[in-house]
């Protein structure tokens, strides 16, 4: 319920601190990912034609993609593919499972193929590599921990490394216990065990 009556004016309060600071509203983490805000309506056609975004990772809650930011249905009508990861903002880190298959989706935009997470075949069409826009609402602690999974995946990085990296390229994501308690498990299953 905190995070229902937060959302607006929390929101409100990201767009203020792009426009006063040097935030930016999104920022792009690799050849693949870009980690942003809440991604308007107003804003799809940038995203398509400036950034060649091919697919959108969101980690909102329906409540939080109502008003502003396009539904799944609008996203495909632009030859977007769409995966919405349902997390409760603030409170909660997302599920393995949750992180699990946001890091298979957006392997399947690289440019290279790559191994699916737990199963032995591959994803991925080097002939169509795009960018994925990985979001929340401020694009700083549940798009984060997903972003960060990726990274861990992609270059056999340790949590700590890949949040670093995702601090140089975008200063003010935030994450808390739960979100680092998340990406050490992550790490654990699909690093770790595996050395």
């Amino acid at each position: 319920m905190f995070a229902r009556i937060t959302f607006y004016p929390s929101l409100f309060y990201n767009v203020v601190m792009e426009k006063i600071t040097t935030r930016n509203w999104y920022d792009r983490i690799d050849e693949t990912v870009i980690l942003g805000a809440l991604p308007f309506r107003r804003m799809t056609k940038q995203l398509i034609e400036d950034e060649n975004v091919k697919a959108v990772v969101s980690m909102n809650e329906d409540y939080e993609l109502y008003l502003l930011s396009n539904t799944e249905k609008e996203w495909r009508m632009h030859n977007i593919d769409f995966l919405q990861l349902s997390t409760t903002d603030i409170f909660q880190a997302p599920s393995q499972e949750k992180l699990q298959n946001g890091v298979n989706f957006i392997n399947k935009f690289r440019n290279v193929s790559t191994k699916k997470l737990g199963e032995s075949g591959f994803v991925g069409d080097k002939n169509n590599p795009g960018t994925v826009y990985v979001h929340c609402k401020a694009g700083r602690t549940r798009s984060a921990t997903l972003v960060a999974c990726y990274l861990i995946i992609k270059n056999n990085w340790t949590p700590e490394e890949a949040v670093n990296h995702m601090q140089m390229k975008r200063p003010h994501i935030l994450l808390h216990i739960a979100q680092w308690s998340a990406l050490k498990q992550f790490y654990t299953k699909h690093i770790q065990s595996k050395s």
